[in-house]
């Protein structure tokens, strides 16, 4: 007697078809272990502060994510460490001596409005760390823009000073007849640190953002883990590139390895959530950030337009992921 036939059963449903073993928590644990270089240099240049601002930001953003969570009635999220990560680039998007109940303040911004209103992770339209810091160069411009020196426990006489982006301002070669003399642009390149300086991080800034080799360290281990792809960081720095050679003024290497457009263009712009999908997507998304960046950086207010550049970019991305995506196979 022949067995029962059965028929063939097919489960349909919209893709993704293919799995990994990656997730969101080894996700994050990577990126996390990619920020250990910039934040070991960052601790080391400006000491106990950036241990404090750092513990600070990490903790009030798992703190606020629980109990986000635990108001909304939904399941906890802080096991898959998107909170711990946030915090940590926030910290290293703040300047080391800055107060903190702002940092508090800023934490509690990024995950309870920039993330959770949208109903968390995955969700969220804008970079959670870098919609909190432009809420706070806004709300605090004083402290956000007060920095210590690299060091500054050797030199006692001298706490906080200029970063090498505010000398830089003025010496673009459409501002200099307007701005500055020959004289000023000159005193001014002269106070840019040198280029070894500038790729070890003893330079004022940012806690997280002076040391490009650092952050070169880190992406390069994002690139081998395929966390990221080479699209967005590569057209991000080209552009301030062969802007910074157009425009003239301060040299290109110093554009790039002075303010946020390493962390940036590595850490901040290729967030899963709020850059696009497609190849030639990111290429466009990348190519919009150094743009306005150095557009920022050039005629804005600020010395400084890499948050500002990614989150106009990171409103956009929807637009791009559409304007790039590629037809089904037969389509007109």
């Amino acid at each position: 007697m022949k067995p029962k036939e059965t028929a063939a059963h097919y489960i349909l449903s919209s893709s993704p078809h293919t799995h990994s073993n990656s997730s969101v928590s080894r996700i994050m644990l990577d990126v996390l272990l990619a920020l250990l270089p910039t934040t070991a240099v960052g601790i080391w240049f400006f000491g106990l502060p950036a241990v404090w601002t750092i513990a600070t930001c990490v903790a009030t953003c798992i703190v606020t994510e629980a109990l986000c969570r635990l108001a909304m009635g939904r399941d906890n999220t802080i096991g898959d460490l998107s909170a711990v990560v946030t915090g940590l680039l926030l910290a290293l998007n703040l300047p080391a001596g800055i107060p903190l109940w702002m940092a508090v303040v800023g934490s509690v911004f990024a995950i309870g409005v920039a993330k959770q209103v949208f109903g968390g992770i995955g969700m969220n339209p804008f970079n959670p760390a870098l919609a909190a810091r432009a809420f706070m160069l806004i709300s605090f411009t004083g402290p956000m823009t007060t920095w210590l020196k690299p060091l500054w426990w050797k030199t006692p006489d001298a706490v906080t000073t200029a970063t090498p982006l505010a000398c830089m301002k003025g010496m673009f070669a459409a501002d200099a007849t307007a701005h500055a003399t020959p004289h000023a642009a000159a005193k001014a390149l002269e106070q840019i640190p040198c280029l070894w300086d500038l790729l070890i991080g003893n330079m004022p800034g940012c806690i997280g953002e002076v040391s490009a080799i650092a952050l070169a360290i880190g992406a390069a281990y994002l690139l081998v883990r395929k966390v990221i792809t080479w699209h967005i960081p590569v057209a991000f720095i080209a552009t301030v590139v062969v802007y910074s050679l157009i425009a003239g003024g301060a040299p290109a290497y110093a554009q790039v390895l002075t303010g946020g457009v390493m962390i940036g263009a590595c850490f901040m712009a290729t967030d899963y959530v709020t850059s696009p999908t497609t190849a030639k997507g990111k290429l466009v998304f990348g190519f919009g950030c150094g743009l306005l960046c150095m557009l920022i950086r050039q005629f804005g207010s600020y010395p400084e337009g890499c948050s500002f550049a990614i989150l106009i970019m990171n409103a956009v991305s929807p637009l791009i992921n559409r304007w790039t995506q590629p037809k089904p196979f037969g389509a007109k």
